[in-house]
């Protein structure tokens, strides 16, 4: 099971979060009133989403032994009307055959983050 917690204070909009054995901050561009001293939430929500796709893939390059060098992920977020579109492009460096490659492509439309945030998830709030 995944956790996180998340603690902001008096610096606008700076957060402290600590996942698992990690912290890291958060905050919003200049632009939108942060010190722009983290990345901001969506860019927090593609970090996830490339790291689950990359870890994903090279799990199942090394399983199938396919002779994979790197991979490189690309997102971007937009919002298009009341949907939010999610671009990601791999980049898939190594002896891979058109059909590996494909293969792969296939596989990241199933890594664990992207089913979550295809399906949605189910948020409670209660109050401690």
């Amino acid at each position: 099971m995944a956790h996180a917690h998340a603690t902001i204070g008096i610096t606008a909009y700076a957060v402290s979060i600590k996942a698992g054995n990690h912290s890291l901050l958060a905050d919003e561009p200049e632009r939108l009133g942060g010190q722009d001293a983290g990345p901001a939430p969506y860019d927090l929500l593609l970090a996830s989403l490339g790291a689950c796709t990359a870890i994903t893939l090279k799990m199942y390059a090394d399983r199938k032994q396919w002779a994979f060098e790197s991979i490189d992920v690309q997102l971007t977020h937009r919002k298009e009307g009341d949907r939010s579109r999610i671009e990601r492009v791999l980049g898939i460096q190594g002896a891979l055959s058109p059909e590996q490659r494909t293969r792969m492509a296939e596989i990241a439309e199933r890594t664990p983050v992207t089913l979550t945030l295809k399906s949605g998830a189910d948020i409670h709030t209660t109050l401690g």
